[in-house]
């Protein structure tokens, strides 16, 4: 049996740019597979190796300096959606000149930090919405590698979950309304701000290994608590076979 018999496809679901997603999306429309890789050759052939499984790959900073524009475009070309996490924490001039940027790329979700406070916020926001093919804006709150001791070492007092829900507030009241926190802060998230669209990094599969990541869960048990979408890295791009390893990560999130 074929990786796509196995988890059949349909056509990528889309949503509005202030909207949740379709919840009857299949598993492919929720797993983003995250190419956390030094060049696009190392990064196509994982591509490659999971076509028919995975539609959503995110761009983080490390390939994106590598490659640049080039590589988003491979990926939109080939039909795929691209998550382009690049964390824009600056000014508000220069943020949403950077929104106005990536607009022209065609990418479908992009990150900003909450860190960069309401005017930094509304600004990414203001910029999006100027643009005709905007990417939904995605406000990172606290880092899945940060704990209570990191937090506490640059002088933020709230634990990780009071920190997460207080960015994602101003975030929100800025016009933000996608969120990327810890699976461990979803459920709070969900209830809290209910419109929000809610990207989870930080999960692993029953077994997998931790690595640098603080607060983490199952894929499962993310989807349970409000994500709608799941990135997952390590777990994929670091297996013997990539492709068996998404499957399996495909059928927990069944």
């Amino acid at each position: 049996m074929t990786p796509s018999e196995q988890v059949p496809l349909e056509a990528p679901a889309r949503s509005t740019a202030q909207g949740r997603p379709d919840p009857n999306r299949t598993p492919a429309d929720k797993l983003i597979v995250a190419l956390d890789f030094p060049d696009a050759h190392q990064a196509l052939a994982l591509v490659d190796g999971l076509d028919g499984l995975c539609r959503w790959f995110k761009v983080g900073l490390e390939l994106y300096l590598a490659a640049g524009n080039s590589i988003v475009e491979t990926l939109k070309q080939r039909g795929f959606s691209v998550f382009l996490d690049l964390k824009l924490h600056d000014i508000p001039n220069t943020v949403a000149g950077a929104v106005r940027s990536v607009s022209g790329l065609g990418v479908d979700m992009l990150t900003v930090h909450a860190g960069g406070g309401p005017v930094m916020l509304a600004a990414a926001a203001d910029a999006a919405a100027g643009q005709s093919a905007a990417p939904r804006l995605l406000a990172v709150t606290v880092l899945t590698s940060m704990d209570q001791a990191q937090l506490s070492a640059v002088g933020i007092d709230a634990s990780p979950s009071e920190q997460a829900l207080r960015l994602a507030k101003v975030a929100h009241a800025a016009g933000i309304q996608g969120l990327v926190c810890s699976p461990e802060e979803a459920g709070e998230m969900r209830r809290e701000l209910p419109a929000s669209v809610l990207v989870t990094p930080g999960i692993r599969p029953a077994g997998a290994a931790i690595g640098d990541q603080k607060r983490i869960a199952t894929p499962a048990a993310a989807l349970a608590s409000g994500a709608d979408y799941l990135v997952i890295g390590r777990p994929v791009t670091h297996a013997s076979e990539p492709a068996t390893a998404a499957i399996d990560i495909l059928q927990q999130m069944l």
